[in-house]
C-alpha cells in the first residue's frame, strides 16, 4: 500500500483538474435531493447559531457548507484542492475557506462545535480511515456532532477517471459496519444512521449517512 502523503496527493491533483467541472456538474445539485436537505436540517437543529462548523472536504463549489450557512451557522469549508479552494471562495464570498489535508487541518483542539464530510474520505483506503477519525475527534468539542457521507460497497482501490477526466485516484466504498466502527474507534456516540438508494441521475451505489456525538 502507498502511503497516505502520496495518495493524497494524487487526490490533490486529480480535483485541481476537475474542479471546474466538479462545480458545474454539482453545485446546484441540493436542489434536487430531498433527503440531503432534511438530512442537514436534521443536523442543523443539534446546533445553534452560535455553533462553528467545520466542512471537511467543502469541494469546489462549498455548497453544504453554504447550505449550512443559510441555516444560520457559522461554516469554515476545508479541502486539500488549491483550484477547488480558490473556486469555493469565488463562488461564496461571506465564507472561510482553508486549503488544507483533513488529516492534518491547522485548527486546535475542540475549535468546532460540529463537523461534515459528505463524501470526503472515499479517497483515502480504509487502512488510513482511522487516522481521519481521530483527527476529526481532535478539532471536535466534547458533544460536538459528526455528520458523514459515503458510498456503499466493499471495494477500494486507484481508478484512472473522475467525472471524466484521465487522472489517477484512489477509490473507497464502505459497509454500513466499517463506518460505525471508525465512529466507535474515534470516541462518537451513534445518533442516527440511514441508508438510501441512489437518485436516478446519481452513481448507482447506495449513500450512507450518520450522525454521531463526540463524548
Amino acid at each position: 500500500m502507498d502511503t497516505l502523503e502520496s495518495i493524497n496527493s494524487l487526490t490533490q491533483h486529480a480535483y485541481n483538474m476537475a474542479a471546474q467541472k466538479y462545480h458545474d456538474l454539482f453545485h446546484n445539485e441540493m436542489n434536487e435531493k430531498e433527503y440531503d436537505r432534511n438530512l442537514l436540517d436534521s443536523y442543523a437543529a443539534r446546533l445553534n447559531k452560535d455553533s462553528l462548523i467545520c466542512d471537511a472536504g467543502c469541494g469546489p463549489s462549498g455548497h453544504i457548507g453554504g447550505y449550512l450557512i443559510e441555516k444560520g451557522l457559522r461554516v469554515i469549508g476545508v479541502d486539500i484542492s488549491e483550484k477547488c479552494v480558490k473556486l469555493a471562495r469565488f463562488y461564496n464570498p461571506d465564507m472561510n475557506f482553508e486549503c488544507a489535508d483533513i488529516c492534518n487541518m491547522p485548527f486546535d483542539d475542540k475549535t468546532f462545535d460540529g463537523l461534515i464530510s459528505y463524501y470526503s474520505i472515499i479517497n483515502t483506503p480504509k487502512i488510513y480511515i482511522n487516522r481521519i477519525f481521530t483527527e476529526f475527534s481532535r478539532v471536535l468539542k466534547t458533544d460536538g456532532y459528526l455528520l458523514v457521507a459515503v458510498k456503499a460497497g466493499m471495494s477500494e482501490g486507484y481508478i484512472d477517471d473522475l467525472l471524466g477526466i484521465k487522472t489517477k485516484i484512489y477509490s473507497t466504498l464502505f459497509t454500513q459496519e466499517e463506518i460505525v466502527g471508525y465512529f466507535s474507534k474515534a470516541g462518537f456516540l451513534l445518533e442516527f444512521f440511514d441508508m438510501r438508494k441512489p437518485y436516478d441521475f446519481e452513481i448507482s451505489n447506495e449513500r450512507i449517512f450518520a450522525i454521531d456525538k463526540k463524548i
